[in-house]
């Protein structure tokens, strides 16, 4: 089955009021699913979601395409118009201007579905007269019939075997016209474009314009009353079938009583009054001992392809009206002449049972759900019907059918979210301590970045002002950072990369250093084994070169001396004598044992070579 009606899920808000009019339930919500889904196979086409949609997000298929490409493609086409046009069209003054107006369109013949009308409520009453103790549900109204074969098939023998309105006017215009024209309904009700499906031949409706659709092509193409002349419909003209819109007109269009005494007929319009006098008659028929006239709307006249908004009781007064003034001018020979040349086509029809009633699930499946929205000690037909459904155990079965979810039930839901607001004020006051303790924490931690940036600082200016080369470098041999006095040892090239590149971060130690000594880099940064006092020459200097780890792997530093700087010479001297008395003292006391005193002579003479050093030193500075 194709798909008649769909909800947009980009604008649906999941509202359930679809739900909520759905005769048939065929509109699914699973959950976790935040939109609403129709089942086309479930669906009856009454059009009750299109209606009730607050945010439009229901949607029809359009057929607008399809008609004009009819009209454009050189066939005669006929337009059969749907009685209950006079009430939606209540802004054309005079009809015969609004048959120029769809004329204009491309349509070569413009007809009424009023002589169908008034050729099946003489099949009808042909059906009535004939009553053998059957009772029998009208089929002019093809929701009804999609009804009944899905949801009551036990009822589709009782169906009137008599084909609707505008498939009788399809026949007749092909009779008047020929095999070969194309026939395009305009009609109130959407399921039209469903039903038309199931004829060929004379009665083939090629497709279906909806009294929306037709007003959206009058103003596509710029249609206006005021830009036209009188056109009267073609024939066969119609005669009471006018009133057909209104519930009880196509009775009075054959005079078929309605007398509470003597009448065989009741009838039923509007969607709860239909569900309930579908399921009465399925299980007390010869109670009632009628004959059903079905509508699902209240009246053609109030149809899903109308207009919304509009007032049934205006509408209504428009068909009559419009039925009034045709009748003052109806040439009543002609019409009885039209009726007898085509009351011998066939206008009987069969049903086709297409059961779509769902099996009952398990019964620990609906008490688990009635279980689970806290309503499993509910009476059996109670229920708030906020959901959609008459009852909260009939709820309970869609649920667990997977037609609905239990966000659904509004009680459950209500409850769910009182739960979850209590949560989510707890959460509210953890999160506000929370707050407090990490504005706290970032308090604390800004004291300890302005303490670390202050040290950075000082780091900084200490490693600038040392008089040895100081560098560190990443694992990949790119200086981290570096002190002044290791660029001035690398020379002018390194002081013009360090003008455009302050500290040389980034630089290539590999590039800035020879082989032997950026090998020492290397080594540290692999074994994580500190080389300290390594001297090597470099250019015309002898450095002194440490190299440790900073973090293993990954960051090592450097300090380099020049061992011919003078402060550094007299320095080293120092340091490497002073190292020398101590290996010796060790050694002498060591030995000290075996020699006696030789060791206190060592150490005076020792001292005395310092003392003489410095003694010396102080003597060059005060020359200078």
């Amino acid at each position: 089955m194709s798909q008649l009606f769909k909800i947009n899920k980009e604008s649906c808000i999941n509202c359930y009021a679809c739900v909520r009019v759905c005769p048939v339930k065929a509109i699914e919500v699973k959950a976790g699913q935040n939109y609403a889904k129709i089942l086309p196979e479930r669906c009856i086409g009454c059009g009750s979601c299109l209606n009730i949609c607050p945010v439009n997000a229901v949607q029809y298929y359009s057929s607008k395409d399809e008609v004009k490409s009819l009209l454009s493609s050189g066939a005669k086409v006929a337009a059969i118009c749907a009685p209950s046009i006079s009430g939606e069209f209540a802004d054309i003054t005079d009809y015969r201007k609004f048959v120029e107006m769809i004329k204009s369109l491309g349509f070569t013949y413009v007809c009424e579905v009023t002589f169908g009308v008034d050729l099946i409520a003489r099949e009808y009453k042909k059906l009535f007269d004939n009553f053998k103790g059957k009772y029998f549900l009208t089929t002019t109204c093809p929701v009804v019939v999609s009804l009944v074969e899905k949801y009551h098939p036990d009822l589709v023998n009782n169906l009137a075997p008599i084909v609707s309105p505008m498939v009788a006017t399809a026949k007749a215009v092909h009779e008047t016209y020929g095999e070969d024209i194309k026939i395009v309904l305009i009609s109130p009700c959407i399921q039209n474009k469903e039903e038309i499906k199931m004829y060929e031949g004379d009665g083939k409706i090629d497709s279906v314009l909806s009294f929306v659709e037709l007003r959206e092509l009058f103003d596509e193409f710029n249609i206006k009353e005021s830009t036209f002349e009188y056109s009267e419909f073609d024939e066969p003209i119609g005669y009471k079938g006018s009133l057909y819109p209104v519930s009880r007109g196509i009775l009075q269009a054959v005079d078929i009583s309605e007398e509470l005494l003597t009448g065989l007929v009741i009838s039923v319009n509007g969607r709860d009054n239909l569900l309930q006098a579908v399921q009465q008659f399925e299980s007390s028929a010869e109670i009632i001992g009628r004959h059903l006239n079905l509508f699902y709307c209240e009246g053609c006249i109030m149809g899903p392809g109308t207009s919304k908004g509009g007032k049934k009781f205006i509408r209504r007064s428009m068909v009559v009206n419009y039925a009034k003034k045709r009748l003052k001018t109806f040439n009543q020979e002609t019409w009885e002449k039209h009726i007898e040349e085509l009351e011998r086509l066939d206008f009987s029809r069969t049903f086709t049972i297409d059961d779509q009633r769902l099996s009952a699930p398990p019964e620990e499946k609906i008490e688990e759900v009635l279980k689970v929205i806290d309503k499993e000690f509910i009476e059996k037909d109670s229920g708030c019907e906020a959901c959609g459904y008459p009852s909260c155990r009939d709820f309970a079965v869609a649920v667990a059918s997977g037609l609905a979810n239990t966000d659904m039930c509004l009680n459950y839901t209500l409850k769910n979210r009182q739960e979850y607001i209590k949560t989510l004020r707890a959460t509210n006051e953890k999160l506000a301590k929370t707050q407090d303790a990490l504005k706290e924490s970032e308090k604390k931690a800004r004291i300890e970045q302005d303490t670390a940036r202050e040290a950075s600082d000082t780091i900084t200016t200490m490693l600038k002002k040392l008089p040895s080369a100081v560098v560190i470098i990443d694992k990949k041999m790119k200086i981290v950072q570096s002190n002044q006095s290791f660029i001035d040892l690398l020379g002018d090239d390194a002081l013009e990369i360090n003008e455009i590149i302050p500290g040389l971060v980034g630089a290539d130690l590999k590039t800035l250093i020879p082989y032997n000594i950026h090998s020492l880099f290397s080594y540290v940064i692999q074994n994580n084994d500190d080389i300290l006092n390594r001297d090597i020459h470099y250019k015309e200097s002898l450095l002194n070169i440490s190299v440790f780890t900073i973090k293993k792997n990954s960051i090592v530093g450097a300090v380099i001396r020049d061992l011919y700087a003078p402060e550094v010479r007299k320095e080293e001297v120092l340091k490497r004598v002073t190292d020398v008395i101590d290996k010796n003292l060790a050694m002498v006391q060591k030995i000290g044992f075996l020699l006696g005193e030789g060791a206190s002579e060592t150490e005076q003479m020792l001292n005395s070579i310092i003392q003489a050093y410095k003694e010396g030193d102080k003597k060059t500075k005060s020359e200078k």
